[in-house]
């Protein structure tokens, strides 16, 4: 939708609205973009303001949802409005560095073609990653998860399986544009069902393992909504509600959708939530084996996110660090809550300093490296609790999950204030 005005009582020799109708569409253009791509949406009109700055517009004003766009641009004593609507949401960490570079490096005067050139090399851009191997680092990343829950071999190897799997439909039906909701929920039964299917076969061959949700859940952990939830964060605190609340409404009905299918799938055999005891090993190894899982955790997510090698390497290099302190710190007898909101002010201010070496926007060296914080065996846990009737052990699940993922937009809002001005300032 458009509109096009000439404000009351200007003169007839009034600006020819053809090429403000030009200019308009190129800022929308790189709007529609970033948010399509899965960045924040103060960041999408941050892209938005310097493109028209660097076109010659006058004013440019947006509101910007999940969603949806709605921006107006001025120029002299004409001004046009634009909505426009993103269906297929994603998360492309090679395309939001691509796109904030250009933001960063658009010169002080350009033109709608220049523009426009820019922006058909950066929506031609391929893949990364082939297919087959996006879906191997879902899975490498969700057995990163599953050794950090203190799931045992047979169970990781069986979560590395399931979750590749799961993965793989996951992105077939998200390209063929299938509902998200109906793909979460089926790419969850798909994993759980392989999961299960591998400890039959571990069965068969005499190498019998309980079904225990370290490794059940883990598998599903892919699944996990980072980047609507984090960004969803950023964005409520920069007090935009309806970008904020919307992105943590779609973050929860995905984790909800997965869940229920988590839940459908016990129903095929009994699944062990009791508190799963780590592998005898001394405290040295055990401090390795925790930042191996963590490093390759991240590094998983950050490749499944689409992100260049050199990125994800640092998301996970950082990812590594924090999640490594903050097990020390829970394992010296810091609560959880406090333990994660300084790991994760620990991921801003190491992700501030990186950005710069790893040509990366910093959004995508953060979201990776704290994914792994979040209690996702919990989170899902605690719906099969409420459909098993066990209201205490659900309302006790659900308070912890919340009072986490709380911390860690606390303390990735503290990074943020600290290392970023132009965040922290209004009008900066």
């Amino acid at each position: 939708m458009a509109e096009a005005y000439i404000q009351a009582g200007d003169h007839e020799d009034a600006l020819e609205p053809v090429g403000l109708i030009r200019q308009s569409g190129a800022i929308l253009r790189v709007g529609r973009m970033m948010l399509a791509a899965g960045t924040a949406s103060y960041r999408v009109k941050q892209a938005m303001q310097a493109v028209a700055h660097a076109l010659g517009v006058d004013h440019h004003a947006a509101h910007v949802t999940l969603t949806e766009i709605t921006a107006t641009t001025h120029r002299g004593p004409i001004f046009r409005t634009e909505v426009t609507e993103i269906r297929s949401l994603g998360v492309n960490a090679d395309r939001i560095a691509m796109l904030d570079r250009f933001r960063r490096d658009v010169p002080e005067r350009t033109s709608v073609a220049e523009v426009s050139a820019a922006l058909d090399r950066i929506e031609k851009a391929p893949a990364r990653h082939h297919p087959v191997m996006n879906a191997i680092y879902a899975g490498g990343a969700c057995a990163g998860f599953a050794v950090l829950n203190n799931a045992r071999p047979l169970e990781v190897i069986a979560v590395l399986i399931a979750a590749s799997l799961g993965q793989f439909v996951r992105r077939a039906f998200h390209h063929r544009g299938f509902n998200p909701f109906g793909t979460t929920m089926l790419a969850a039964a798909i994993a759980c069902g392989a999961y299960l299917g591998s400890v039959a076969v571990y069965a068969l061959f005499g190498a019998a393992t309980d079904v225990h949700a370290s490794g059940y859940i883990a598998c599903v952990l892919f699944l996990l909504p980072g980047f609507p939830l984090i960004t969803g964060a950023l964005d409520l605190a920069k007090l935009d509600f309806s970008a904020g609340i919307s992105r943590i409404v779609f973050g929860s009905m995905m984790t909800l959708g997965a869940a229920l299918s988590v839940w459908a799938l016990t129903l095929l055999g009994g699944l062990d939530t009791s508190v799963r005891e780590p592998m005898e090993m001394t405290a040295a190894t055990h401090v390795v084996v925790t930042a191996l899982a963590s490093l390759i955790g991240v590094l998983g997510f950050a490749l499944m996110f689409n992100s260049p090698w050199r990125m994800a390497l640092f998301a996970a290099a950082i990812g590594m660090v924090a999640n490594t302190i903050r097990k020390a710190m829970i394992e010296d007898g810091m609560m959880i809550q406090m333990a994660t909101v300084i790991a994760c002010v620990i991921v801003g201010v190491l992700a501030a300093l990186a950005a710069d070496l790893a040509r990366s926007p910093i959004i995508t060296l953060q979201v990776p490296a704290v994914l792994v914080m979040i209690p996702g065996v919990l989170a899902f846990q605690s719906v099969v609790s409420l459909n098993e009737g066990r209201y205490s052990d659900t309302i006790g699940a659900i308070l912890e999950v919340l009072l986490v993922v709380l911390s860690i937009m606390v303390g990735l809002v503290i990074g943020k204030l600290l290392t970023d001005r132009h965040w922290s300032f209004e009008g900066h």
